[in-house]
């Protein structure tokens, strides 16, 4: 998912092999990514493509997200590509990791499947709320907070 117009792309850990992607563009243009940050624990994955003038959409604040409101995850589930799906934010909880890391999580009944992971959680507004990551829910729809992305950004 591009995070900003500059080239920061970002996705799951778990969907990255090596330390170079190819990512493939809605318009069709295909960009050789390198990876520059990795957090197994929080299963993101930081890359940048040489390339200005993205289109990001718009982040939002995922501490505002309310239980009941409607989301929308766009992925590529089973190889379909720029499939959407609609539900509604199940919960927003965290996780205690085996190493002590604890995660916060936004639960949703947006079918995810594989090939999901990395793209967009929205809220209603088309704003970016999270990053769906199926590795962390097995079969949940599980979405990693758009403001945990922006915190771990901060902190590198």
């Amino acid at each position: 998912m591009i995070w900003r117009t500059d080239g920061q792309i970002i996705t799951n850990n778990h969907v990255i092999r090596g330390n170079r992607a190819e990512i493939l563009l809605a318009d069709g243009r295909k960009l050789e990514a390198a990876v520059l940050h990795r957090s197994p624990e929080l299963d993101l994955a930081l890359l940048s493509v040489a390339a200005d003038n993205l289109k990001a959409l718009p982040l939002g604040d995922s501490s505002r997200l309310r239980v009941g409101e409607w989301v929308f995850a766009i992925g590529h589930p089973w190889g379909q590509r720029w499939a959407l799906t609609a539900g509604i934010v199940n919960s927003i909880s965290s996780i205690r990791l085996a190493n002590d890391t604890t995660v916060q999580y936004i639960k949703s009944d947006a079918r995810l499947a594989p090939g999901n992971s990395g793209g967009p959680l929205l809220n209603a507004d088309g704003q970016v709320v999270g990053i769906n990551a199926m590795i962390f829910g097995g079969d949940l729809s599980v979405s990693i907070p758009s403001n945990t992305v922006s915190g771990w950004l901060a902190s590198l």
